[in-house]
């Protein structure tokens, strides 16, 4: 009586895929399966931990920007009132102080956007 492809016996060249088709179906893989789903789980989870960092720096980027323009706000906004006071009140410019006072009224932001578009730029690239 001659061999069926798919019973298993013999060597023909489909018993082989026959066998591991059996195998599978009846749950003998299971380990191999589990370990795949086990490595994937792996992979999107680092992945995952990827992202969170990215959008922590992005926040604290933001954040440190943020509070160095509120500080130079704070601190530049007297400097400045006092420069066009003083500018209303004499008409002039030529005491040292007020032209310290507009310099560095023009300087402080003129910086600060200055670092803080080179620090885009560098995150960026």
């Amino acid at each position: 009586m001659p061999t069926r492809p798919g019973s298993g016996e013999g060597s023909e060249p489909g018993t082989t895929m026959d066998r591991d088709l059996l195998a599978a179906l009846a749950g003998h893989q299971a380990s191999q399966d589990f370990d795949l789903a086990h490595r994937t789980c792996r992979v999107v989870n680092a992945s995952l931990g990827v992202m969170q960092e990215q959008k922590a720096g992005r926040r604290r980027i933001r954040a440190v920007a943020l509070a160095a323009t509120v500080l130079v706000v704070l601190l530049v906004g007297p400097l400045a009132w006092w420069a066009v006071d003083s500018l209303i009140a004499e008409g002039r410019l030529s005491d040292i102080t007020c032209q310290a006072a507009l310099w560095v009224c023009i300087l402080c932001p003129a910086l600060v956007a200055c670092a803080l578009l080179a620090g885009w730029v560098r995150n960026r690239g």
